[in-house]
């Protein structure tokens, strides 16, 4: 099997820039959009509630955090520059059908808890800003899906410059607000000495650590640094690691100002003045409020709106790329996102409705725990993959990055069985007439979860790691023609399934040897539909080499073909393709979907027939 040294790396070709700074610059931009995740809502609501209970104190979780972010960041991108695969499609390669299954779930959730306090953010940032109803606010973000995908269609550059401005947005209003605040430096100097963690600081703890330190971006880490093109040899790919490391380093390190201006602002407002029972951010914004005038509370609200629609922007993106690499399951970017956005405004509204504004702030701050008790089930495999020789050749990590990287999961799932164990406890405590079958439910799936967890520490024991490769679609067959009818130029749609040698041989009879014959095939990964022409992926390398299989086919057989791969939607792809090539009979194989199907995985035959003027055969 040939090794692939990237999954994604032709939107940004780095090789063209000979100036190191210029090369540098064509590097950075991935972190960023993973650094969004390190300061949306969810972090404010866990930053707010511990600098008010606990003044600095906490400050160093913070740091602790932001360097175990940066550890398994670097890590995520180290397996998509040297290994080729996104977490997720890792992931599949290596597991049984079960586990996967489960991992699926497990990122679902953590994506749902991620959505959940981006639409909660954004619902309170329009409240306290416009003085809209919670409810209403909640309603409105369910719109921002279509600004996400009018992003998504003007290529990654734009949407990184897109997010590097609300970043710095974020970034400029806890500054000003800082300022305003003047807070003791040389108390925030001793919140950076560790304490001791107890009751409500760990539980508060374990929630910066799960909003800073966020399954997803794992994920979606792995997948968008291959967006960079450079060379393939040894040289080319530690460049690649080294500037990533910058990026990264550059990224997490602003989403830790961030972070850390919020903890400080709210230990210096609130816990400085007596107010140590200020959890809900709409409260924070109150106090900022009585406390220091308009200014600040205006930005806090301007900066709360940024960091909600920051983090909304690549949720869908890793939520395909989770959807995609564990289950090979693809459905349109609109339908993705709309599902993943109603799964989290179910919680939203049920909260306002059945308990009240009040809540929210302990819903988001819930939705950080949940973050954080999924972690060990993204880490331990990252580090297994990272680890492997077998996947990563020459670059897998070296033994002491292996042990501080499994040191971090050892302190992440012990700070989460210390957490789950203190809960559980409190909660069969205050519950003690529970009835017997969902006690008996709750300690099955936790059983379930122990086991899984488990088994993914211990598995490398038993199976060695193997680099296979994954086929996103059936394996290819020899071509049998019959009869052949002489015709012209004909371009063929195929998707490399059993239909192509129905659609390839209707063609054939229809051209002969005289026509000129256009194979098109449409890639339609999650990277495809985001980066178009510019993405150069795993599975665009195999079906470019699939094109190139039946190509030689077909030219061994005497007849002229030219393969044609197009990216992302594919009604546009086959569209200009057939255009370009000056196609006049197109030749395309019908799936036997409707209605609901159509909604999921879009009608292409339909699409495509209304908006061409040849003669579109239906196989």
């Amino acid at each position: 099997m040939k090794k692939s040294l990237a999954e994604v790396h032709e939107s940004v070709d780095t090789r063209q820039h000979t100036s190191k700074f210029k090369k540098i610059l064509s590097f950075l931009g991935p972190a960023y959009l993973v650094s969004v995740g390190y300061m949306d809502p969810g972090n404010w609501a866990t930053d707010i509630a511990g600098g008010s209970q606990f003044g600095y104190q906490l400050i160093w979780v913070l740091l602790l955090s932001n360097l175990m972010a940066l550890l398994l960041q670097s890590l995520a991108a180290r397996l998509g520059i040297v290994g080729g695969l996104d977490l997720a499609q890792a992931s599949r390669q290596q597991y049984a059908n079960w586990v996967n299954w489960s991992l699926y779930g497990l990122a679902e959730i953590a994506i749902a808890a991620t959505d959940l306090a981006e639409i909660i953010g954004m619902a309170i940032g329009l409240q306290l800003l416009f003085h809209l109803p919670l409810v209403w606010g909640v309603l409105i973000t369910l719109f921002d899906t279509f600004l996400l995908l009018f992003l998504m269609n003007l290529g990654i550059r734009k949407m990184e410059l897109f997010v590097i401005g609300l970043v710095s947005i974020i970034g400029g209003a806890f500054l000003i607000q800082l300022l305003i605040v003047s807070p003791d430096m040389n108390q925030v100097a001793m919140g950076f000495i560790p304490s001791d963690l107890n009751g409500n600081a760990l539980y508060i703890a374990i929630g910066i650590i799960g909003a800073t330190v966020m399954p997803h971006n794992l994920y979606l880490h792995s997948s968008l640094v291959q967006t960079r093109r450079f060379s393939r040899d040894e040289k080319g790919i530690k460049t690649a690691l080294k500037f990533n490391l910058i990026d990264s380093t550059i990224a997490l390190n602003a989403a830790f100002f961030v972070n850390a201006a919020i903890l400080i602002l709210a230990a210096s407002a609130f816990y400085t003045n007596g107010l140590h029972e200020v959890t809900d951010i709409s409260n924070a914004h109150e106090m900022l409020a009585s406390l220091f005038g308009s200014l600040a509370p205006t930005l806090f609200a301007i900066a709360l709106i940024a960091a909600g629609q920051s983090s909304t922007v690549t949720g869908t993106l890793a939520g395909q790329i989770v959807m995609e690499g564990y289950l090979n399951l693809r459905i349109s970017p609109w339908f993705r996102r709309i599902i993943t956005r109603i799964v989290a405004v179910g919680p939203a509204i049920f909260t306002i409705l059945y308990f009240g504004d009040k809540e929210l702030g302990r819903l988001l701050i819930l939705s950080q725990v949940i973050l954080s008790l999924q972690l060990a089930f993204a880490i331990v495999p990252l580090i297994h993959f990272t680890s492997s020789e077998k996947i990563m050749g020459g670059f897998a990590i070296k033994k002491h990055i292996v042990w501080l990287a499994w040191l971090v999961a050892i302190l992440i799932i012990g700070l989460n069985v210390k957490l789950v164990y203190e809960e559980l406890h409190d909660f069969f405590t205050n519950h003690s007439d529970m009835p017997f079958g969902v006690k008996i439910l709750i300690f099955g799936v936790l059983i379930y979860v122990m086991v899984l967890l488990f088994w993914l520490v211990f598995s490398p024991l038993f199976k060695r790691m193997e680099k296979r490769q994954i086929i996103p679609h059936a394996s290819l067959s020899t071509i049998n023609l019959q009869q052949i009818v002489p015709f012209k130029q004909i371009a063929i749609a195929v998707d490399f399934s059993s239909k192509d040698e129905q659609s390839i041989s209707h063609a054939i009879h229809t051209g002969g040897k005289q026509a000129a014959y256009v194979l098109i095939h449409v890639v339609e990964s999650a990277a495809a539909r985001q980066y178009n022409s510019h993405v150069e992926d795993k599975e665009t390398q195999l079906d470019r080499e699939s094109l190139a299989f039946y190509a030689k086919e077909l030219s061994q057989l005497g007849y002229q073909v030219k393969p044609c791969l197009g990216f992302g939607d594919r009604t546009q792809s086959i569209l200009q393709i057939v255009k370009d090539e000056n196609c006049e009979l197109l030749v395309m194989g019908a799936h036997g979907h409707h209605t609901l199907k159509d909604w999921l995985f879009g009608s292409t035959v339909d699409a495509v027939r209304h908006r061409l003027k040849i003669p579109v055969l239906v196989v």
